[in-house]
């Protein structure tokens, strides 16, 4: 009965994939998902055999109480358990707006811009290296948008041609996430609970591989920009409209420039609460910027409506979040089935999951079964079932994906389809340079992977 319920198991899987790929709803289908993954798992207990239940504990439950049991655990502690997690993705889109409303975003692409001059390739290296370090801090949509509507028509009133401008955008706001506190509280999620592994922190994961990742995808992004604008023909249809939209802008002071990165450094250096960065670095902007000259009362209807506006950003990544937990607590009784059906043929060595992983990036594509912003949370519980791998580790090989190949490449993200409807870029156009700089940067990331993180000790696993 268990091989049957295995292939079962298998073939939803591979539903939900094909569900992602099309574009429908994270949240409802993980829901689904997760109430298939409840029923077949925990019924087909009944009817396994006592040699597989007594290897697999986690499927013994004693009677309508034991199960239960379980059901509370997957349905209500596994949700609650990511407030933590709520919290930060909360206060960082907070700290975005904040960013976008006081001006220091756009003030830090146009003093970036004033560098470059008129050559290209100078202006969209300095661009690159400004939009990665802005979204260390930022995260969402809306910043994506806010910032992409100053860069884009700045790259092309160079003569950059849209395809291009958009490729080194995109790339651009992929490598920064890879360093971005919010984003690493909620991919960090996915691997163990807020309470386990307190050595496992932001400071922790840059220095031992975060910040290769964030230098890798920026620099091969910069350079493929440079090798696609020297093949192609140049364009300055966005010029006029660029200066105008420029000329009517106010610069934020200059000594607040550094303000986007204070809750990284922060938490780099001393370890510092995320929140606690946003809130001192988001004060200081407003009060420094002059936004905080009204009324106690106006200024507050400020910090109120700023907070409104980031959370609106982040709705839909909230419900899928949400959902999320539910899913990875199930995965954990369905995981014996996929041991029976996988477990042969799962990688269990980190060199061969390096280049497994490696070979295949363009699964990541589509929200496919390696982006755990997708389906990849299904392949998380069935290959951290099968071998012993450390947490660093796993958090490295999805990552890759996850950030690389579908934040940075794929048209199915939320800010990359806003991106061609803008600047009316075709997506066949965008792929032909976004793929080749998925595999060029993700190969590169998981040698980084396998050499600094490969082999650690038993007090990683899990």
């Amino acid at each position: 009965m268990e091989y049957i319920i295995g292939i079962i198991l298998l073939l939803t899987f591979f539903g939900l994939a094909y569900y992602c790929i099309k574009g429908h709803n994270l949240m409802i289908g993980f829901l689904v998902i997760t109430l298939v993954w409840t029923i077949l798992p925990l019924g087909g207990a009944l009817f396994a055999s006592e040699a597989f239940l007594e290897s697999n504990p986690v499927l013994q439950y004693d009677g309508v109480k034991g199960l239960v049991k379980i059901l509370n655990n997957i349905y209500q502690s596994a949700p609650e358990g990511w407030g933590t997690t709520l919290v930060n993705v909360c206060w960082g889109a907070w700290f975005g707006r904040v960013l976008m409303e006081t001006g220091i975003a756009s003030t830090l692409i146009r003093k970036t811009v004033e560098l470059g001059g008129d050559k290209p390739f100078v202006t969209i290296t300095l661009l690159n290296v400004v939009t990665a370090v802005i979204f260390t801090a930022m995260t969402g949509a809306g910043p994506v948008i806010a910032i992409g509507v100053i860069v884009l028509p700045i790259l092309m009133s160079l003569g950059i041609p849209k395809a291009i401008a958009m490729f080194s955008f995109m790339g651009s706001v992929a490598a920064g996430i890879f360093m971005n506190p919010v984003n690493f509280a909620q991919y960090r999620a996915f691997f163990i609970r807020p309470d386990e592994m307190p050595d496992f922190t932001l400071g922790w994961y840059v220095s031992h591989w975060g910040f290769a990742a964030f230098l890798i995808m920026l620099v091969a992004t910069t350079v493929l920009a440079a090798l696609y604008l020297k093949s192609s023909k140049t364009s300055h249809a966005w010029a006029a409209q660029t200066r105008g939209a420029g000329s009517e802008q106010k610069n934020a002071p200059f000594y607040t420039l550094i303000l986007p990165i204070v809750p990284v450094i922060l938490k780099i250096w001393l370890d510092f609460s995320v929140i606690g960065g946003f809130v001192i670095a988001g004060f200081a902007a407003l009060f420094l910027c002059g936004r905080m000259k009204g009324t106690f009362k106006e200024n507050c209807q400020l910090v109120n409506k700023l907070y409104y506006d980031g959370v609106v950003d982040t709705a839909p990544l909230v419900g899928f979040l949400l959902t999320l937990p539910m899913f990875n607590s199930v995965a954990t009784y369905a995981s014996p089935y996929f041991k029976v059906i996988l477990g042969g043929i799962m990688p269990k060595s980190e060199l061969v999951v390096c280049i497994a992983f490696a070979v295949l990036l363009f699964m990541g594509l589509f929200r496919g079964p390696m982006t755990l912003v997708g389906c990849g949370a299904a392949t998380l519980g069935v290959l951290s079932n099968v071998a012993n791998f450390s947490v660093p580790f796993l958090y490295a090989v999805f990552a890759i994906p996850t950030i690389t190949v579908n934040i940075g490449s794929c048209i199915t993200q939320s800010w990359v389809a806003w991106g061609l409807a803008y600047t009316k870029v075709d997506s066949k156009d965008f792929l032909k340079l976004s793929i080749p700089n998925s595999y060029v940067t993700g190969v590169l990331q998981y040698i980084a992977a396998f050499v600094m993180l490969a082999g650690l000790g038993a007090e990683w696993f899990i």
